[in-house]
């Protein structure tokens, strides 16, 4: 059975402190911790998704080709270690603006991973740090675990080595 972990972006695997919004490559940054943490659940067999909420490109302050910029900056960081990442979802809708299922706390962008990767709910985990994403996690029936924003992940890799 395939592990999958959902990961929110920013906060989750980038700093986000001090930024609003992130959508310059320069103001992307790992999060401490992140690239050990992502070695070490590699090895224990997990794959990643990126889901992330990009509001900022219907409110024009950047683009999609902005979000794509520092998504390949993410997924070069990530090649330079030897970590996959399955893929990266993310929703450029605003609810200021626009009423969309895949704006967390909807569940779509995670259904639509789960369905294209064939991924069963009970071995999926979303790690996010906010209460959007944990609903998110429930609206798509997986399990959520919440982190401080730009917590490492080094300080739940036991409960998630251990399948607590």
């Amino acid at each position: 059975m395939r592990k999958v972990l959902f990961l929110d972006r920013d906060g989750v695997i980038n700093n986000d402190s001090g930024h609003y919004y992130i959508y310059r490559p320069d103001d992307f940054v790992l999060n401490e911790g992140f690239v050990e943490a992502m070695q070490k659940l590699a090895l224990a067999g997990y794959e990643f998704i990126v889901i992330s909420n990009q509001g900022g490109i219907a409110r024009g302050t950047y683009s999609k080709a902005d979000v794509e910029k520092v998504h390949s900056k993410f997924l070069s960081l990530m090649d330079d270690v030897r970590i996959s990442i399955l893929d990266i979802y993310y929703c450029p809708h605003h609810s200021d603006f626009e009423k969309c299922l895949c704006r967390k706390p909807g569940s779509l962008l995670i259904e639509k991973a789960m369905a294209r990767y064939t991924i069963d709910a009970n071995s999926a985990i979303f790690i996010g740090d906010n209460d959007k994403d944990m609903e998110a996690a429930r609206n798509a029936g997986i399990r959520g675990i919440r982190i401080k924003s730009n917590q490492s992940l080094i300080t739940i890799l036991s409960e998630l080595l251990n399948g607590r």
